[in-house]
């Protein structure tokens, strides 16, 4: 199928909308004037740069780590924009202004856009990550999967000046409510450094969760939790710099994270006004099937630049190669008592292996100056969503890719900064014949088998971005930007849910998204101010809709509309203690139906407020807290229930507590206490989910105690 027609080929859009970056964070290990952003591919100074970003530094990821180191709870209080915290493994739900985030390490694609698993945040340990770049608002810079913008993982590199350096922790967290079980242990451990030409990184880390109770110390429910979950990462970085501006760098990371349990759930939902928790159980009423979580996630990538390729030209080569297997729950709602099978488990299988070839060149005149970025993207992407009983709930999906891309950055004088760009892709992705699975979600609710004539759909898109920056005054940075993505995610969703006999008339059309986006910053002395609003528009947004015949949530393909604005304020009030609070709003609609969407998509208002206050030279208190608000937007059914994610959210406020002490040169002591006051409440998305077995309660108080060495 056509997206778009063009006579310009193999060009591509750059990121989009302009700079919105925290810069309250401390940025002493990352000079300002060469941050890396993603969205540029290239190193350059983020005042020029026309694109929406927060930048979450090592400082900050430490800090967050102290009170949880689960990736979407460190994003949730980080990034204006994103989605609370889920209070589970899963980020489903947490959407990046309502759309669904790329999240790469390194540039390597770590979602599965094919098929969706929500589980992306979760594939490397926060403690191999140098820094996090999140660019907002539709791109396709990247490629498929983008709706909603990028996060990229950085990872760390070696220090330069020392053969053998290197850190190590221990920590344990355990439940200040009801300690039994719920004391965990956590080791992490790096070590660097650089012989001669050669640089090297090893970090590696190991942590095995007790059970988590809530407020009133019950155990949470299972549905994606993370109680007795045992998680590892190893990650690998060698160098090799050839002279002052060729380097050579080989990546490897290897993740995974299963929950291993004897526990059972006490299974209930939203509407039963009651929560779901778990107990100890007979080995009968255990979780069935194999652990779930990440399964041995793994990453390879290899990377070439060139600083003086020509005298004005950069070139970068990244190669990479990826493999994905998460494993989900066991679900009823897979049963076929056909088959004698009373439910079922699925996997999401993805391989990806790709080339990026960038080339970065400037050009000098009179009054200003241009920056050229261009280059071609190639990426192949095989995906299936198999279940473990052996049966194919989503066939295999096989995805070329090959894009070019232009970007042009103009500099006028010291002021004026104009972007424009523009992306043509081109995308083959091949299904062979397959038939859908008989589904019973009850003995009398069942979807019917279908085969489905398979066929190779062609997606041509070309996309473009423009975007103006003019840094009139520290008091008053104003921009605006227009930018467009295209997006093919979540296919198998469509496939497997498929009532037609030939895939040509399912509705599998690219999302072609459109992003506007204004505002400004202020600095003034010890003050920051920051601003922007968004707007994002799509003909075909995909929403689910119960079939109440079937008992199966079934996709639709739909216009939306989705708009909203985010607010900053930092202010130091002594060297010694500040302060930053932030405010984030999204809303959306249906827009042929003029209904609101989901809780899948729009996420309730978020804000968020932290204290820093280095009390003395050894010693460093941060308190932090997060109000999510009210959304409750629809209303119950004609049997008076709540159905899919239309449930409503009521507001509510949780606070942590953390600190460091340095007693001695290389050793630091660690607290954290997460829910300081022992809020007893429904995260948003297991207030907003209506489906069974998801209204489980937050983490009740958390105590973490650790220490660290570095030698």
């Amino acid at each position: 199928m056509r997206l778009g027609t063009t006579s310009v080929s193999l060009l591509a859009l750059m990121v989009h909308t302009t700079l919105y970056a925290d810069n309250t964070h401390s940025q002493s290990d990352i000079p300002p004037e060469r941050i890396v952003v993603t969205g540029s591919r290239v190193a350059e100074s983020m005042d020029e740069v026309p694109a929406s970003i927060t930048i979450i530094t090592q400082q900050d990821i430490q800090a967050q780590m102290l009170v949880n180191p689960e990736m979407q709870s460190i994003l949730a209080n980080l990034v204006p924009g994103l989605a609370a915290d889920t209070g589970s493994s899963s980020n489903s739900g947490q959407t990046l202004r309502g759309r669904n985030p790329l999240v790469m390490i390194d540039g390597v694609p770590q979602s599965t856009p094919l098929r969706n698993g929500a589980l992306d945040v979760r594939t490397i340990d926060p403690s191999a990550i140098e820094r996090i770049e999140v660019i907002k608002g539709a791109t396709s810079i990247y490629g498929n999967g983008a709706a909603g913008g990028i996060i990229n993982f950085i990872t760390k590199k070696a220090s330069a000046g020392s053969a053998l350096s290197g850190e190590a922790s221990l920590s344990s967290r355990f439940s200040a409510v009801k300690t039994a079980e719920s004391a965990g242990v956590r080791a992490a451990g790096l070590v660097q450094g650089q012989i001669n030409q050669f640089n090297y990184l090893v970090s590696a880390s190991y942590e095995e969760n007790g059970v988590q109770r809530d407020a009133e110390g019950d155990i949470l429910g299972l549905q994606y939790g993370l109680s007795d979950a045992v998680t590892e990462n190893v990650f690998v970085k060698v160098g090799y710099d050839f002279d002052q501006d060729k380097s050579l760098t080989v990546s490897f990371n290897q993740y995974s994270s299963q929950q291993k349990t004897d526990l059972g759930d006490v299974v209930n939902d939203i509407n039963s006004g009651e929560k779901t928790y778990a107990i100890h159980v007979p080995v009968e009423l255990q979780k069935q099937g194999k652990p779930q979580g990440p399964d041995g996630n793994t990453n390879f990538s290899l990377k070439y630049v060139d600083y003086a390729l020509f005298d004005n030209t950069q070139l970068n080569i990244d190669v990479y190669q990826q493999t994905i297997e998460n494993v989900f729950f066991y679900s009823p709602r897979l049963a076929n008592p056909d088959l004698g099978l009373d439910g079922g488990q699925s996997i999401i299988r993805s391989e990806k292996s790709g080339l990026r070839t960038t080339f970065n060149s400037r050009f000098e005149f009179d009054g200003f100056s241009t920056t050229l970025i261009y280059g071609i993207d190639a990426l192949e992407d095989t995906s299936s969503q198999p279940l473990v009983d052996g049966r194919m709930w989503v066939p295999e999906m096989a995805m070329k890719s090959l894009a070019g891309f232009v970007q042009s950055k103009w500099l006028f004088g010291e002021d004026l900064v104009l972007k424009a760009g523009v992306r043509q892709e081109n995308i083959d992705l091949e299904v062979d014949d397959y038939e859908t699975l008989k589904l019973c979600s009850s003995p009398t609710q069942c979807s019917t088998a279908v085969k489905v004539k398979g066929d190779t759909l062609d997606y041509r898109a070309t996309t473009y971005n423009l975007g103006l920056k003019y840094n009139w005054h520290a008091y008053f940075s104003p921009f605006i930007s227009i930018s467009q993505g295209a997006d093919i995610s979540d296919l198998g969703l469509l496939l497997r849910a498929a009532t037609v006999t030939d895939i040509a008339d399912i509705q599998t059309e690219a999302a072609i998204i459109d992003n506007y986006e204004l505002g400004f910053s202020s600095q003034f002395s010890t003050t920051r101010f920051e601003l922007a609003l968004f707007r994002s528009t799509s003909e075909l947004g995909t929403s689910n809709k119960f079939n109440a015949q079937t008992g199966i949530y079934e996709p639709v393909r739909a216009p939306q509309e989705i708009w909203g604005g985010e607010a900053l304020l930092s202010h130091k009030f002594t060297p010694a203690l500040s302060m930053t609070a932030s405010y984030s709003y999204v809303e959306g609609k249906q827009t042929d139906t003029d209904t609101y969407l989901g809780a899948r998509q729009i996420s309730a208002p978020k804000a968020t407020l932290a204290l820093k206050w280095q009390a003395t030279d050894a010693l460093t208190l941060n308190l932090d807290s997060i109000y999510v608000g009210d959304r409750k937007r629809f209303a119950p059914n004609s049997a008076g229930k709540y159905v899919a994610d239309q449930a409503p959210v009521d507001s509510y406020f949780v606070t942590n507590l953390s600190g460091s002490y340095q007693f001695a040169a290389n050793w630091q002591g660690y607290f954290a206490v997460h829910n300081l006051f022992n809020l007893d409440y429904y995260p948003a998305k297991s207030q907003s989910y209506a489906y069974g077995s998801y209204n489980v309660k937050g983490v009740g108080s958390t105590v973490n105690l650790g220490v660290k060495t570095r030698f």
